[in-house]
């Protein structure tokens, strides 16, 4: 269903740091069937993908991701060995206003994937922008659609900054992660669940 061909010529930008965006990463025949498969999610935040209840073509597709043939190519693009490395792997469908503040993402992570299941997105709000620095939205090196199978990668660093302006209803995605180790997966999966718990307690 990837398109890896197109994945192992994408190029990755250097600057503000390593990242590639790549807008049809699924291939045309697969996009709508994983759109539809999409589990149903109505509130905000992650949630894991072994919690949720999924078809088989759309947990056929995360799995994907866990191969040596995936693993090699983001290995290659990031200078970073993550073919041993534990993957973690949650879903998105629901985005707050408070949501896509800039932040950057936690040590534990190796990589990090995003890929986009939306049916469209004519929204100037919610694209994800690729930060300079940590303080001002307005100040990015690219601007990026979350349209269907959209794909981007970025090698987590200390000023992997990104984020995108408010924006609240339907936003769908897959994120990947390649860990640390065994330990850090632990700790995410754990804090998502108690997240998503606490969500549901206070709705």
């Amino acid at each position: 269903m990837l398109q890896l061909n197109q994945l192992r010529s994408t190029a990755v930008n250097t600057e503000p740091y390593p990242y590639f965006y790549l807008a049809r990463s699924v291939g045309s025949e697969h996009i709508q069937s994983l759109i539809t498969d999409f589990p149903t999610l109505e509130k905000g935040g992650s949630f894991n993908i072994d919690d949720l209840e999924m078809s088989e073509n759309f947990r056929h597709f995360v799995e994907q991701f866990d191969s040596d043939e995936f693993r090699r190519i983001i290995g290659e693009k990031f200078s970073v060995d993550v073919m041993d490395k534990p993957m973690m792997a949650t879903l998105r469908g629901f985005s707050r206003a408070k949501d896509g503040r800039i932040h950057t993402d936690s040590r534990t992570k190796l990589v990090t994937i995003l890929v986009y299941l939306n049916e469209g997105w004519e929204a100037q709000a919610g694209r994800l922008r690729i930060l300079r620095g940590g303080s001002d939205m307005d100040d990015f090196a690219e601007e990026l659609s979350p349209g269907p199978g959209a794909m981007v990668a970025f090698k987590v660093t200390d000023n992997c900054w990104h984020g995108y302006p408010s924006f609240e209803g339907r936003r769908q995605s897959i994120q990947i992660n390649f860990l640390t180790g065994g330990g850090a997966r632990a700790k995410h999966r754990f804090f998502h669940r108690l997240s998503a718990r606490l969500k549901s307690l206070l709705r």
